[in-house]
C-alpha cells in the first residue's frame, strides 16, 4: 500500500483503527471519516504523519477532497449492543452511507471494499459456511437492522459492479477480537474477559453449545488488505475456520485470567446463531491469505491489553 491514498470509512472502530495502523505502517496516507456514534476518538489520536481524521457521517455525504486509490467501508456499528441501540443509523449508514462511498469511490475511481458481515448468513442451516450460501435471516427479528442492512450493501455493491461504476470488493467478515475492543460493547471475548477480571460471573446464552469461528484482529486487517487486491468481486468470507463452543471459550479466558468468577447461564438472544463458521477457501486460492494467530495467543495478549 506505499504511496498509496486510502480513506478508512468507520476508521476509529475497533477494526478500522487496526487497519489505519497498518495502513500508515506501509506508507500509505490514510483519512479516516467517523462519525463517532460507536467509534472512539482516542483509538486513533496517536495518528499522525500520513494520517488526517474527520468527523462526518457518511449517511449525510462524503466529501473530502484528493485523489483516492481505495475505499475501505467499514462504517457500521457491528455489535448487538450498539445496532439495538441505534437501528435507525444501522439502516441509513448501510443503506445512505453504502450508497454515498459507492459513489464517492466511483468518482474517484477507487477501489471500493465493503466490511459485510457473517450476520448475512443468519441463523445458518448449512455448514460451514461457503459464500453461495444464501442465508436464514429474519428479516422482522432484533438483529435485522444491522442483517438486513449488510444484506442491502452487498446488494448495492454488486450493483455498482455490474454497471461497470466502481471496482468492488465485499468482506463478510466473522467473529473478529483483539487489542481495542470496547469492553462494553456486548460482544463475547471483551465481556468475557471484563467479568474475569472484575470478579463478575461470566455469562454464557443458553447452554453454551452454540459455535463461534474467532479471528484476532491483525489478521482480519491482512485479509482486507489482500481483499482489495483480489481477482473479482466475491464476497469472500474472512475469518478463522478454528470453531469453538461459547462455553469452552468462557472457560479458556478463566484460564487465562486466573479468575474466580463462576458462568452464569441465561436464556439465549431471539434469533441468536447455533453454529457460526466460515469456509475460507475462496480466501485462500484467490487472495493467498489464510488466518495466523491461534485463538490462545490471540487471547493472552487481548486479555494483557485489558489489564493495561
Amino acid at each position: 500500500m506505499k504511496g498509496k491514498r486510502v480513506l478508512v470509512a468507520g476508521g476509529a472502530g475497533f477494526i478500522g483503527s487496526h487497519l489505519c495502523r497498518r495502513l500508515l505502517r506501509d506508507g500509505a496516507d490514510v483519512v479516516c471519516v467517523d462519525s463517532l456514534i460507536t467509534g472512539r476518538a482516542e483509538n486513533v489520536r496517536d495518528l499522525d504523519r500520513g494520517f488526517a481524521f474527520v468527523q462526518r457521517d457518511v449517511s449525510d455525504r462524503v466529501e473530502v477532497d484528493g485523489r483516492f486509490d481505495v475505499v475501505f467501508n467499514l462504517a457500521s456499528p457491528a455489535s448487538p449492543i450498539d445496532y439495538a441501540a441505534h437501528p435507525l443509523e444501522t439502516l441509513r449508514v448501510c443503506s445512505a452511507g453504502t450508497l454515498n462511498l459507492l459513489e464517492f469511490a466511483r468518482r474517484a475511481g477507487a477501489v471500493c471494499v465493503l466490511a459485510s458481515t457473517s450476520e448475512v448468513y443468519g441463523d445458518p442451516e448449512t455448514h460451514p459456511q461457503v459464500e453461495t450460501y444464501w442465508g436464514h435471516v429474519n428479516p422482522v427479528g432484533p438483529r435485522s437492522p444491522y442483517d438486513e442492512g449488510k444484506r442491502f450493501s452487498e446488494a448495492a455493491a454488486m450493483a455498482y459492479d455490474r454497471l461497470d461504476l466502481a471496482t468492488v470488493r465485499i468482506a463478510r467478515i466473522f467473529n473478529t477480537y483483539g487489542p481495542g475492543m470496547r469492553s462494553g460493547d456486548g460482544r463475547m471475548i471483551p465481556t468475557f474477559i471484563s467479568q474475569a477480571l472484575t470478579g463478575e460471573p461470566l455469562t454464557v446464552y443458553g447452554d453454551g453449545s452454540q459455535t463461534r469461528s474467532l479471528c484476532f484482529v491483525t489478521d482480519m486487517v491482512e485479509g482486507l488488505i489482500a481483499l482489495s487486491r483480489a481477482p473479482r468481486p466475491g464476497p469472500y468470507n474472512i475469518g478463522n475456520p478454528d470453531e469453538r463452543t461459547v462455553l469452552d471459550v468462557a472457560k479458556l479466558i478463566l484460564e487465562f485470567t486466573r479468575s474466580k468468577s463462576r458462568i452464569e447461564f441465561k436464556p439465549l438472544p431471539q434469533d441468536d446463531p447455533r453454529r457460526r463458521c466460515p469456509d475460507i477457501s475462496r480466501a485462500k486460492q484467490d487472495l493467498r491469505w489464510t488466518p495466523r494467530v491461534p485463538l490462545r495467543e490471540g487471547l493472552a495478549a487481548t486479555i494483557e491489553s485489558c489489564r493495561k
